[in-house]
């Protein structure tokens, strides 16, 4: 399935007509595909759905182009970044490509589906603002931090999910809820595994979340649990290079308040709302179950 959707991708790319661009996104990590393998669980029988799984996929990787050159990010996912080899200007164009190669794509499908994605991909680029301006300063707000997770990352596996439950004549808003709550726990391990993995493991720093500036819910829940003087020394380790001394600190205060098990109960809690939304679905269900216990 995966191999059909890597051929569909490159026959996208073809169509562009530049191998430039076909040389550069080949020196991407093609990562878990969690959006097309979404799509064919819920439309598998659906000839279009191919197509579609491969335009989220262009879109899903422009989007990492441009959140790396964001974060003057030096790797990804272990492999180094297009804007480290190549340089920021590259990486921006090149992910201009892919969004406008993924639209001129998504007129061909009913116009349903091709709302839905494309205003997923506006609100994970108004998350990526929201997140970038977040990092100014310390969020403790619960609230802001998930509702920015949403648009950021959730909002186009949302937008995935229910655009093949269309294809499908299936349940879109049962689809949808799927999709939201899949791609909020998904983000939020991934907050939990950039404190307690290491950087072999992750590809990246241990603990660089915070060390650029972003507070998520461990960090948030920690904040709430500390004394006075606890919260003045947290404030004052945020975004800054912290010592060997530093991060022992923050990771055993984590432990004392269990911060990391509050998280981990959130997402288990979102996972558990979205598999009631489609019932039965044994392949659905695996793709939450593997998200939640995955340590990479």
């Amino acid at each position: 399935m995966i191999e059909k959707v890597e051929e569909e991708i490159q026959r996208l790319l073809q169509e562009i007509n530049y191998d430039e661009v076909t040389r550069l996104f080949s020196t991407l990590s093609g990562g878990k595909r969690l959006r097309a393998k979404l799509i064919f669980k819920i439309a598998s029988q659906i000839k279009e759905s191919l197509t579609l799984a491969a335009i989220v996929e262009l879109i899903h990787a422009a989007s990492l182009l441009h959140d790396d050159v964001i974060d003057d990010a030096s790797l990804r996912r272990g492999t180094a970044s297009v804007n480290a080899t190549e340089g920021s200007k590259t990486a921006i164009m090149l992910g201009d490509i892919l969004y406008s190669k993924a639209f001129s794509s998504l007129v061909f499908f009913d116009k349903a589906i091709a709302s839905r994605i494309s205003s997923a991909v506006t609100a994970l680029s108004i998350g990526e603002m929201q997140d970038v301006a977040l990092a100014k300063s310390f969020n403790s707000d619960e609230k802001i931090y998930l509702d920015m997770l949403y648009l950021k990352t959730a909002s186009l596996i949302e937008a995935s999910a229910a655009a093949a439950a269309f294809l499908a004549k299936k349940d879109v808003d049962a689809y949808a809820l799927y999709g939201r709550n899949l791609g909020l726990s998904f983000q939020i391990i991934d907050d939990i595994l950039d404190i307690v993995s290491d950087e072999k493991t992750l590809g990246k720093p241990a603990m660089n979340d915070f060390v650029e500036g972003k507070c998520t819910l461990p960090y948030i829940y920690l904040y709430h649990s500390l004394d006075e003087d606890g919260k003045v020394k947290l404030l004052s380790l945020h975004a800054k290079k912290i010592t060997e001394d530093e991060t022992f600190w923050i990771k055993e205060k984590m432990a004392e308040f269990q911060s990391v098990e509050k998280s981990f109960a959130l997402a288990v809690r979102l996972s558990d709302e979205a598999k009631l939304a489609i019932g039965g679905e044994a392949e659905l269900i695996a793709i939450l179950d593997t998200m939640i216990k995955r340590s990479y």
